[in-house]
C-alpha cells in the first residue's frame, strides 16, 4: 500500500498551480504546506495528504519523468481531469477512453509541466 508520493519539480510553484487545477475534478485539494512543499489529498476535512509537490534541490539535475495514476470516481471525472489538466497547461498524452490493458480500464493521460505522465483512471476490474 502506498502512503504518499512526493514529486520533485523544477518549478514547484508552477507544479502546485498545475496540480491544484488538474486534480480538482478528482476531489484533490492542496491541504498542507511545509515550506515550499505542498501536500494534496481528498477533501475529507483532515490534513492527511498522499501526494506532494516539492522543489528540486538546488543544483540538482532535471527530474526524471514519473508516472502517477490517480483513481477517479467515474468516467466523467476522468474526462473532467483531462480537460482541467489541459486548461492548466498540461499536454495531452492520451485522451479519455477505454484502454486495452483489460476490460473496464478507462483512463486519460496528461504530461505535467516537467513532462511527468499523469493519469486519471477508473478500473472496474478492481471494484469492490
Amino acid at each position: 500500500m502506498i502512503d504518499h508520493i512526493t514529486l520533485h519539480m523544477s518549478d514547484a510553484e508552477q507544479g502546485i498551480a498545475f496540480y491544484t487545477r488538474a486534480l480538482a475534478p478528482l476531489g484533490y485539494i492542496p491541504k498542507v504546506r511545509h515550506g515550499r512543499t505542498v501536500g494534496f489529498g481528498v477533501d475529507d476535512g483532515t490534513p492527511r495528504s498522499d501526494f506532494y509537490v516539492s522543489p528540486m534541490e538546488d543544483g540538482a539535475e532535471a527530474p526524471v519523468p514519473t508516472h502517477i495514476a490517480f483513481r477517479a470516481d467515474g468516467e466523467h471525472a476522468v474526462r473532467e481531469f483531462h480537460e482541467a489538466a489541459i486548461a492548466a497547461g498540461g499536454i495531452d498524452n492520451g485522451g479519455p477512453g477505454p484502454r486495452a490493458y483489460h476490460p473496464g480500464y478507462y483512463a486519460a493521460f496528461v504530461l505535467d509541466p516537467d513532462g511527468n505522465n499523469i493519469e486519471a483512471v477508473v478500473d472496474w476490474s478492481h471494484a469492490d
